[in-house]
């Protein structure tokens, strides 16, 4: 007997990725698509949906040559999160995505005010999907008036695969319009966005059967499977195993995370402290946001002329070795270059060094961004503990996990055991796999298996003293930033 196989999908910013997973977990094939991203006015960002539907498709098309694509029996979905894909009537796009990262809509996120964010999980910001439609209200009534049905990204593949106007719990929590702890729309936000449930896709769980496959052409079954699928982070907390209360991880991509699984839905909106539905039943997760993260340290790689980031890391190693605590007075770095999300929900905020001098070498500037980054996310860290939630362990994922020195800092930093894991790079691909199994009633022992851990990163006791004051430094800077702004 065939064994079944699924077919995980992420589309991210910049790229689609898809992979070909057994019931073992093991990936039998990947295949990626890079994406582009459309910037046509200051701090707008867009992509058209139909991209992702082509690179989507390409991806298909090179996994149709591994002998296992004929044995795909069911799909899971991932995405970038927070993206508004605007349908008419016929399912036809009415305008450009959205993203993530699109901050046009900070006044709308400010006239909605806090009134709903316990309910909603989140105080109102531009980057969340509901101030987005204000927007449009706003300035694009022709566009608005026309809209029949908000997608979020991911679930914009899913209508292509199946004809189907279906989202899930964890996407829904990223837009503003979802009561997180009922799990289920939230009529006042939408009709203050100027939209009614009538506007939204039907809501499933993400590891329950969403679809079946309708599109012609891409070598599939019409008995495989959609599962509801999830949201980018969530999807990649099911990858890396992170699916229970107590569970936590650390996102360091362009942006970086830090979450933590609860039980129920708990949050501090007041804190720009996130709650949201977790992409399985019955779980929520509590995430601080930082909106620049492993970004900081590629920007400073440019900034200082290394050929590469390594290169850098190479010589803030030799300059201050990871065991040694650096000087009190070296350079400190706010790693605000987009703006801050939690705990200080200001898309204006920019980042900045101090503490430079004439000896200042490429290697401090590094370390300074690597440790800004860290305090950054301690704030965020400790915004989320005001929620009630406790991690006693992360694992870190993201292109910034490749680096030992950065996750040894971190634990320092966090005074918390930091661990990487192997192929984290697909953890969303292959939480969307899992779910997609649990869609079909397989795979239950996935859930639990998690990824095999590549190293464990715990607090040197040695350096906290030093770092401790400097974290102090570190806070009394904000007011100098803010100051800035006026």
């Amino acid at each position: 007997m065939n064994r079944p196989v699924s077919l995980g999908i992420d589309l991210g910013t910049s790229e689609l990725k898809a992979i070909l997973m057994d019931l073992d977990g093991t990936v039998l094939a990947h295949a990626g698509v890079r994406l582009s991203v459309s910037r046509r006015h200051g701090g707008w960002s867009e992509q058209a949906p139909q991209d992702w539907w082509q690179a989507c498709q390409q991806a298909l098309d090179k996994l149709s040559e591994h002998a296992a694509f004929a044995r795909v029996a069911c799909i899971g979905l991932s995405g970038q999160m927070h993206g508004a894909v605007l349908l008419g009537a016929d399912n036809r796009v009415l305008y450009p995505a959205i993203l993530w990262d699109d901050s046009r809509a900070v006044a709308q996120a400010e006239q909605l005010g806090a009134g709903h964010a316990e309910v909603t999980g989140s105080l109102p910001m531009a980057g969340l999907t509901a101030p987005k439609l204000l927007w449009l209200q706003q300035h694009e009534p022709e566009v608005f008036k026309a809209i029949d049905c908000v997608l979020s990204p991911k679930d914009y593949l899913r209508l292509c695969l199946s004809g189907e106007r279906i989202s899930e719990m964890s996407d829904a929590a990223g837009t503003l319009w979802l009561d997180v702890a009922r799990r289920e729309w939230f009529t006042p936000m939408l009709h203050a966005t100027g939209l009614t449930p009538a506007h939204m896709p039907r809501l499933v769980e993400g590891a329950t059967a969403s679809a079946c496959v309708t599109a012609a052409g891409l070598g599939l079954s019409p008995q495989v499977v959609i599962a509801g699928g999830g949201g980018d982070n969530p999807v990649a907390a099911v990858g890396i195993g992170a699916v229970n209360a107590g569970d936590g991880f650390i996102t360091l991509g362009t942006s970086a995370a830090i979450v933590a699984i609860t039980a129920h839905a708990v949050g501090n909106p007041a804190s720009a402290v996130h709650s949201f539905c977790h992409a399985l039943p019955d779980r929520w997760y509590t995430m601080g946001a930082m909106l620049a993260g492993a970004s900081c340290l590629r920007w400073v790689t440019h900034l200082t002329g290394m050929p590469d980031e390594q290169t850098l890391l190479d010589q803030v190693q030799a300059q201050w070795p990871i065991e040694q605590a650096v000087p009190l007075s070296a350079p400190l770095f706010l790693p605000y270059l987009a703006g801050e999300r939690t705990p200080h929900n200001d898309p204006m905020l920019r980042g900045g060094f101090m503490g430079l001098g004439h000896d200042c070498t490429p290697a401090m500037l590094g370390y300074a961004v690597m440790e800004g980054v860290g305090f950054g996310l301690l704030d965020a860290w400790r915004a989320v503990q005001s929620t009630g939630a406790e991690v006693s362990a992360f694992a870190l994922v993201g292109g910034g996990a490749r680096s030992e020195y950065w996750a040894q800092l971190l634990a320092n930093i966090l005074q918390r055991e930091i661990f990487t894991l192997q192929g984290s790079e697909l953890s969303a691909c292959i939480g969307a796999a899992k779910l997609g199994f649990m869609s079909i009633g397989e795979g239950a022992d996935l859930l639990a298996a998690g990824m095999p851990v590549k190293a464990r990163y715990v607090p040197d006791e040695q350096v906290q003293p030093v770092l401790a004051a400097r974290y102090r430094k570190f806070q009394g800077l904000l007011a100098a930033a803010k100051a800035l702004q006026d």
